[in-house]
């Protein structure tokens, strides 16, 4: 959250999200690796931003745990065509 805005990738709500980690290579892109696909095959790895709905949003600048513990699953969630996460209504 302190990189400046040229250096993070545009992932929506990814970006206020305090299980976000940029993950940048040798060659300069940058991208947005979700910590929750962890423990929880529901997130992908690098979701397909922006993300505009995510069912696992935590909002923060502290950084997340390395685990979630045990066993975790997202209900009422689903990845459409485009891998965007959205919550069922």
């Amino acid at each position: 959250m302190s990189d400046p805005p040229s250096t993070v990738p545009r992932a929506g709500l990814c970006n206020r999200c305090r299980w976000q980690r940029v993950v940048r290579t040798t060659r300069g892109s940058a991208f947005s690796l979700c910590e929750r696909s962890r423990d929880d095959p529901g997130y992908p790895r690098y979701p397909r931003i922006p993300v505009e709905r995510c069912p696992g949003f935590e909002p923060g600048d502290q950084p997340a745990p390395r685990s979630l513990g045990g066993s975790s699953t997202s209900t009422g969630s689903g990845s459409d065509e485009d891998g965007v996460m959205r919550v069922k209504s």
